[in-house]
């Protein structure tokens, strides 16, 4: 049997009713999963933004020392991994465009249901309402009956029981008449329900299916993306691996190095009196002036120059003066 056939029958027959709307809930969950995967889309991007930041970071650190040439390694397997989520970005895009596709063609499929379901509805109505009917028919002939029964026990006049058997006898043909309309409505509503409980069940399996495969697809660009960063990360250890101490040391070597000739000996040179006595002479000075004040025209200017030396600097010439001298 269908499992809509045996899970959603019933006295008050709302089994139409509940597999119906499940049909409009498989919509609801198709947007939501959009919305699922467009949120691991957003957080991938962001990811992989961080990532190329951090990428730059790593470029720009200090290129002194021997250590640097390692940073080179770390820049260049985080923009792989950068990379590798943008990747699935891409992918994810992708996805969602194929489940928005989905969620179209699902709202279409359902419109197109709900007009061919229709006279199902209208048997499923239908029968509920002679269901109801029928019911307050059995209450009205049941009370009808036992109003006759009580009259007559109670030994009321031939008048009163055959009014009470009248009105008994109308509810009777009414009780009997929503019995047979009620079997008319139930024949008609058994028939298109299981026409209808088939077709939902065909909608769900194939809703189910497919939604199986978005999250395959989804399944798949996840681990795809996750074995990319695995070989990006034994890249890296390799790298680094490879990275010997040695290597490093040649690199800086290379790159800083000062030169591989040893400068010569230093040997005793003689004083060259001449070269000396010349750097000794002592540099003209510019003599010191108090603003605003006239120079005096009958001032001579050697005095003038002793007298505008400072005490260390004429104690550095007098020494220079000595120095000629005795080399004199």
């Amino acid at each position: 049997m269908l499992l809509a056939e045996k899970a959603f029958t019933g006295e008050k027959n709302n089994g139409f009713d509940v597999l119906y709307h499940n049909m409009k809930h498989g919509q609801i969950s198709s947007k939501e999963l959009t919305d699922f995967i467009r949120e691991r889309s957003t957080i991938e991007e962001a990811y992989a933004r961080s990532m190329t930041k951090l990428a730059k970071s790593a470029g720009n650190f200090s290129q002194l020392g021997t250590f640097a040439p390692v940073w080179d390694v770390f820049k260049t397997s985080t923009e792989k991994l950068a990379s590798c989520h943008m990747e699935l970005v891409r992918k994810l895009q992708e996805l969602i465009k194929e489940v928005q596709k989905y969620v179209d063609e699902q709202a279409k499929a359902h419109k197109k249901t709900k007009e061919e379901v229709a006279s199902t509805l209208e048997a499923v109505q239908n029968i509920q309402t002679i269901s109801q009917a029928l019911q307050k028919s059995k209450e009205i002939y049941n009370a009808k009956t036992v109003e006759q029964e009580r009259l007559r026990k109670e030994g009321a006049t031939q008048r009163d029981v055959d009014k009470a058997g009248v009105k008994a006898k109308k509810a009777t043909e009414t009780y009997k008449s929503y019995v047979e309309k009620y079997a008319t409505a139930k024949s008609d509503f058994e028939q298109k329900m299981a026409e209808t409980a088939q077709k939902f069940q065909d909608i769900e399996e194939s809703h189910i299916l497919h939604m199986k495969e978005i999250i395959q697809a989804y399944a798949q660009s996840v681990d795809e993306t996750h074995i990319q960063i695995g070989e990006v990360h034994n890249e890296f250890v390799r790298n680094i691996e490879n990275t010997s101490v040695e290597s490093l040391i040649q690199k800086l070597a290379e790159s800083k190095g000062t030169g591989k000739e040893r400068p010569g000996p230093i040997e005793f040179e003689e004083c060259n009196t001449a070269i000396a006595t010349e750097g000794a002479k002592p540099r003209k000075r510019k003599p010191f002036g108090i603003p605003g004040r006239k120079k005096d025209k009958d001032t001579d200017s050697t005095s003038l120059l002793f007298l505008t030396m400072s005490t260390a600097s004429f104690v550095s010439y007098a020494h220079s003066f000595i120095s000629f001298c005795l080399c004199l």
